[in-house]
């Protein structure tokens, strides 16, 4: 069952649901409007020399390109970026989320692909979006994704604690064990950008 305007306010009243930074205006009849932070990774692109990704024990760092910005920047025909929010989430075991881009976003031809947060996710969001067939210039702070809550039907016996747990600002892909949680090298969340 999704969550209206009304339930989710209570929850933030309650303190069950944190939104940080809170803004009243942006909670709208079926769900939140969340902004663009200031940091992006550009996905680098090794067609040239043949390099293959490894997905189970690829230091990712060096497929991404950081860039932190203070106001704007362009995202390419057809490129694929990751972004992060600036609202720091925390949901309850019971609620998860959908997030999905807002439609203005969609129909200039941005997308994003399906991302749920699970019950019981604490930190910022990352997400990726894919560029429309021309340039398009995002801003910092500009609403462009919409999450709607639903409340499960009971709560969660397996909430998430998984290494995305807490995360703040842009966090890339963990994939090896150079990276991961259980490498006592790096605290949790904590990742060299």
């Amino acid at each position: 069952m999704a969550l209206s305007d009304v339930d989710i306010l209570r929850y933030i009243k309650d303190k069950k649901m944190i939104i940080s930074p809170f803004k009243r205006e942006y909670v709208k009849g079926n769900g939140v409007d969340l902004r663009i932070g200031n940091t992006i990774a550009r996905f680098v692109t090794f067609s040239s020399t043949n390099k293959v990704f490894d997905s189970k024990n690829e230091n990712t760092h060096e497929w991404y390109k950081i860039e932190r910005f203070h106001n704007s920047f362009i995202i390419l025909p057809n490129e694929r970026i990751l972004c992060h929010t600036l609202e720091y989430l925390k949901l309850p075991e019971d609620i998860v989320g959908f997030c999905q881009l807002r439609s203005t976003f969609a129909r200039i031809g941005l997308s994003i692909p399906p991302t749920i947060v699970d019950a019981g996710f604490e930190g910022q969001l990352t997400i990726e979006i894919t560029g429309s067939s021309f340039p398009v210039r995002l801003y910092s702070g500009q609403r462009i994704i919409h999450i709607i809550f639903h409340k499960l039907l009971t709560p969660s016996n397996s909430p998430y604690e998984g290494k995305y747990q807490k995360q703040k600002g842009l966090t890339l892909p963990i994939l090896s064990e150079i990276f991961s949680n259980h490498n006592p090298k790096f605290k949790k969340g904590e990742y060299p950008l």
